[in-house]
């Protein structure tokens, strides 16, 4: 009966602990908007690479004979992962808080942004308490829709699955559309995008007046949305994440490599590749190949993998993110019907795991 009094019901989390964890999410959130969802996200990137480098390395001492390693919390997901930069909390929190502000502050445009403002997760927020406010919120939403789908079992990545609710939430709760209006009537169509066509309603005048020079599809990244370019990417950066895998026994340390070269992007280098959710894949592609043939062939299956998922982010981009004035993350949703499909392959004893499941 004691335990039944303690348990927060539905999420199989013992009360004192869901109010830490409760309460560093909101100023998680608020951490992420407060920085910016982008810059937020690359933080990410730099925790998980510390914590992934503190395991590998616990492993390797607590292999020396009459060494007791016990070196530190599980950092990458206490921390990384966690409450303080998870993406479905500091990177969720940031979005949301972008897609406020483009209803709220259009004036904070920068000169140059063609797009709608609610899809700038480069821009922090700084102190400003409004914003702060509503990235405090839907960091704590992310968690709370992370913990509730672990709990019940939801077979996929449910931290990518968080990301991909809270930013859908975020558009119905700052009236944007869901979906979007294509140019043409054709979701997969980028043809208008490479015309520089201007978004215009039927009947021909601005779609939003706070917007009037927006382009009428927008891109989830202007260099990495051709087929070719992205299938390339995918089967050089899905390698490179099995290869890391296999060396060092870490699924998300090319994960983490990914996402700290994000930095280069935030800081405006033309033409940096977003490869997290290809680079984690193909880990996962290493790790499910890897015990039923050999290396060799699990680097084969991690290219495979790579291109995959990259591909299923430029399809989701595509129909989710290209149409409507907010960022929907493409790499989540990749991850997410991925890692469902990974999943499922298992459960049907096709796969000898699930990956990091």
């Amino acid at each position: 009966m004691h335990d039944l009094i303690i348990q927060v019901p539905l999420l199989g989390m013992e009360w004192e602990a869901f109010l830490l964890l409760f309460i560093t999410a909101l100023a998680g959130g608020a951490f992420g908007a407060a920085l910016g969802a982008l810059p937020a996200f690359i933080f990410t990137g730099f925790v998980v690479f510390l914590g992934e480098g503190l395991a590998i390395l616990q492993s390797e001492v607590g292999g020396l004979p009459g060494i007791d390693a016990e070196l530190a919390v599980n950092i990458t997901g206490v921390i990384g992962f966690g409450a303080v930069t998870g993406p479905h909390i500091a990177f969720a929190g940031g979005v949301a808080a972008t897609a406020y502000a483009g209803k709220k502050y259009p004036e904070m445009t920068p000169e140059g942004w063609d797009y709608h403002f609610g899809k700038n997760i480069l821009y922090a927020f700084g102190t400003k308490p409004d914003i702060l406010a509503v990235g405090a919120v839907f960091g704590l939403l992310g968690m709370l829709v992370n913990q509730f789908a672990a709990a019940v079992g939801t077979p996929t990545d449910t931290i990518a699955l968080s990301v991909v609710v809270t930013a859908l939430i975020a558009r119905l709760a700052f009236d944007y559309p869901l979906v979007g209006r294509p140019a043409g009537g054709n979701f997969l169509d980028m043809s208008p995008f490479e015309r520089e066509e201007p978004a215009t309603a039927a009947d021909g005048g601005t779609v939003d007046d706070l917007y009037p020079n927006r382009l009428a599809t927008e891109p989830w990244l202007p260099h990495q949305y051709k087929w070719a370019g992205v299938a390339t990417i995918g089967v050089v950066g899905g390698i490179l994440g099995g290869y890391i895998w296999l060396q060092t026994g870490s699924i998300f340390l090319g994960y983490a490599i990914s996402a700290i070269s994000l930095l280069f992007l935030n800081l405006g280098v033309e033409k940096i590749p977003v490869t997290h959710h290809i680079t984690l894949l193909g880990s996962v592609g290493a790790v499910v190949v890897d015990p039923i043939a050999g290396s060799v062939v699990a680097l084969l299956a991690a290219a495979v993998f790579g291109v995959a998922s990259g591909l299923l982010a430029e399809v989701t981009q595509r129909i989710m993110y290209s149409h409507s004035g907010t960022h929907v993350d493409p790499p989540a949703m990749a991850i997410a019907l991925a890692m469902l499909v990974v999943a499922v392959l298992s459960l049907l004893g096709l796969f000898p795991n699930a990956g990091y499941l």
